[in-house]
């Protein structure tokens, strides 16, 4: 017996996301022929805060994303969840982080963007299925310190993008897409007890994004970032409680094409509460603005942030990151 055709419900906002993963708008600083632009979705709160600039920057498991040098110095292990709501996609990363003095630091992580479940219906309209966009990255990371100054580190990422399908799925076509990728960073300290660390790192270099049993392949998004640290270190002078970072990163594709600039502040009071703002360039999604909130006791370390303007808050989803870490 011959089954109905059925339908595939796909709102345009999830269908601009899920088969846009290869193109951009001319906003979003890429390549038309990029794929795997998920990998160019932020993650973690402090991260999104200060706006993304965080090349520079040493965020525990969050530099696992920006500069995986920023975790080469690291202290204390660390066990982190970060949880993203956009309407690109539902995020959410575990990763844990294992320094090894003298060697190292070490960690593994898991991130899984669930692009939302849309629904199948028959000529009539009924529910008979389910289509299942996901995203499933795979990263191991290792960051090592090179004297008192220079740290580096490096991140292996096995990625898959696939759709699945469950119900009657007779006409409907799944698939799925794997790469591999590597990010390879650097910090410097500018001199012992500078309040200036310079950053650089080049993200996502590696075999282009294959769909099972199709020819074409689309190239993965690699990145150029060069990011400066801040601290302001005058502030302390005159109210000890106070500490003030400020950031700044460059970042442009690997033929140095379209370059874009991204700010960053973090203001802290007894260094456990944190107040962050930042401006994007040409971000992915098409924000311009962030805040963030964070706020450490003890060994939890809780930080939330938000983003303004772009594709997400345009379609009334509110941007939102919170991140939760445990250090040990």
């Amino acid at each position: 017996m011959r089954l109905p055709r059925s339908r595939v419900r796909i709102p345009f906002a999830a269908r601009f996301i899920i088969l846009g993963l290869a193109a951009t708008s001319a906003g979003a600083q890429g390549s038309s022929s990029d794929g795997a632009l998920f990998l160019l979705l932020p993650v973690g709160a402090q991260t999104v805060g200060m706006g993304q600039a965080t090349v520079a920057e040493r965020l525990g498991s969050e530099s696992i994303w920006s500069n995986p040098a920023g975790v080469a110095r690291q202290e204390k292990r660390e066990v982190a969840i970060h949880h993203s709501e956009t309407i690109a996609a539902r995020g959410d990363v575990i990763t844990v982080l294992v320094p090894r003095r003298p060697l190292g630091s070490f960690a593994l992580s898991v991130h899984v963007l669930d692009f939302g479940n849309q629904q199948i219906t028959d000529p009539g309209g009924t529910p008979i299925g389910l289509v299942l966009p996901r995203n499933l990255l795979f990263a191991g990371t290792f960051g090592a310190a090179v004297g008192k100054w220079l740290s580096l580190g490096v991140t292996y990422k096995r990625l898959q993008y696939r759709v699945d399908c469950s119900g009657q799925c007779a006409n409907v076509s799944t698939f799925s897409a794997t790469s591999s990728a590597v990010d390879f960073g650097a910090q410097y300290d500018v001199g012992s007890g500078a309040p200036i660390r310079l950053g650089a790192a080049v993200r996502n270099i590696g075999t282009k994004l294959q769909i099972n049993d199709r020819e074409q392949a689309d190239p993965l998004p690699t990145r150029l970032e060069l990011g400066v640290s801040y601290q302001v270190s005058f502030i302390e002078k005159y109210v000890s409680d106070i500490g003030l970072r400020l950031a700044g990163d460059v970042v442009a594709t690997e033929t140095a094409d379209d370059p874009s600039a991204r700010l960053g502040a973090d203001l802290t009071y007894q260094k456990t509460v944190h107040l962050r703002g930042g401006y994007i360039a040409n971000d992915t999604d098409g924000a311009n603005a962030a805040i963030g909130f964070g706020l450490g006791t003890g060994r939890l370390i809780f930080d939330i942030a938000r983003t303004f303007g772009g594709l997400s808050e345009d379609a009334g989803k509110t941007p939102a990151y919170v991140s939760l870490r445990f250090t040990f």
